[in-house]
């Protein structure tokens, strides 16, 4: 049978490729490794892993103990922004079916990273409150800012510690449906240009429902308008460049490739542009169908 969830771990680790060889055979432990992308521009691996609740937990927190060990965020430098080690870590039901038991394993796992001495985080639709559902909220300065909000009193974690770890900062977790990692790259080094488009595609400006953005910095002469689409059946990849499209041809830029990360519903990819091709996608490889059918 199909193994019950996923889990997307996303550390602050995108250059030393032995440190990420050794997170992914520690995150990997018991489970299914089905996907790793790591991006040294943003400093970042993310990880796709498949397997049963508690076989999904127990892996987890041993990822988690590893990037606590390996990553130290006071010599962090990326263009991502990120509060920790283990920054993002939700746990993710591939159907219905399974939102109870994603749901019901969550707090389980934010415990075990809180007992290693990393205040964590619930966010999205486990947040304890309305103002902490969105990541930006913690993220919104980088860990110093987090540092200060946390001596202040003002912020308090769901578990683990009252500050940062010294060296591995806090952690984020959830539960979720399949979201789509995808970055638009534009024809334009302008970051003004990349983070006015963001502006007007993600939900919180008017734009498309579920879509958060930002514009980030790239090498050879682009910028990049980075994504996550919150229900990618509902909005699928292509609306999403056609989207930037119309955003950034009046500033006289135009979307010329893409990038997923992870793994994506197949339904997602209905009608999307030929002009603007996703690199390295392999459809065998990076769907999430495909890939849950191919399990033992």
């Amino acid at each position: 049978m199909a193994p019950a969830l996923l889990a997307v771990p996303n550390v602050s680790e995108g250059r030393d490729a032995a440190r990420i060889d050794v997170l992914a055979e520690a995150f990997a432990a018991g489970v299914e490794l089905l996907d790793r992308h790591s991006d040294a521009v943003h400093n970042r691996t993310v990880f796709t892993l498949a397997g049963g609740a508690e076989e999904l937990t127990r892996a987890l927190a041993r990822g988690a103990a590893a990037a606590v060990e390996s990553i130290d965020m006071e010599a962090h430098e990326g263009v991502h922004p990120a509060i920790g080690a283990l920054d993002v870590c939700p746990l993710v039901w591939p159907s219905p079916a399974e939102r109870d038991a994603a749901r019901e394993a969550a707090p389980a796992l934010a415990a075990a990273i809180g007992a290693l001495g990393v205040p964590v985080f619930l966010y999205g639709e486990l947040a304890s409150g309305p103002d902490r559902v969105e990541r930006a909220y913690f993220r919104n300065g980088g860990l110093p800012e987090l540092w200060l909000r946390m001596e202040a009193g003002e912020l308090r974690p769901d578990y683990g510690p009252e500050l940062p770890h010294r060296t591995a900062g806090a952690t984020l977790v959830t539960a979720r449906g399949p979201l789509g990692a995808f970055n638009v790259e534009l024809d334009s080094d302008d970051l003004d240009l990349a983070r006015a488009v963001a502006a007007g595609l993600r939900e919180s400006g008017g734009g498309l429902p579920g879509v958060r953005a930002i514009g980030l910095p790239l090498a050879g002469g682009r910028a990049q308008v980075s994504t996550n689409v919150h229900d990618p059946l509902a909005v699928p990849l292509g609306a999403v460049v056609e989207r930037v499209r119309e955003l950034a041809a009046p500033l006289g830029a135009h979307p010329v490739e893409a990038e997923l990360i992870g793994l994506i519903p197949a339904a997602a990819l209905a009608g999307y542009p030929d002009d603007v091709p996703i690199r390295g996608f392999d459809p065998a490889r990076q769907t999430v169908e495909v890939r849950l059918a191919a399990l033992p």
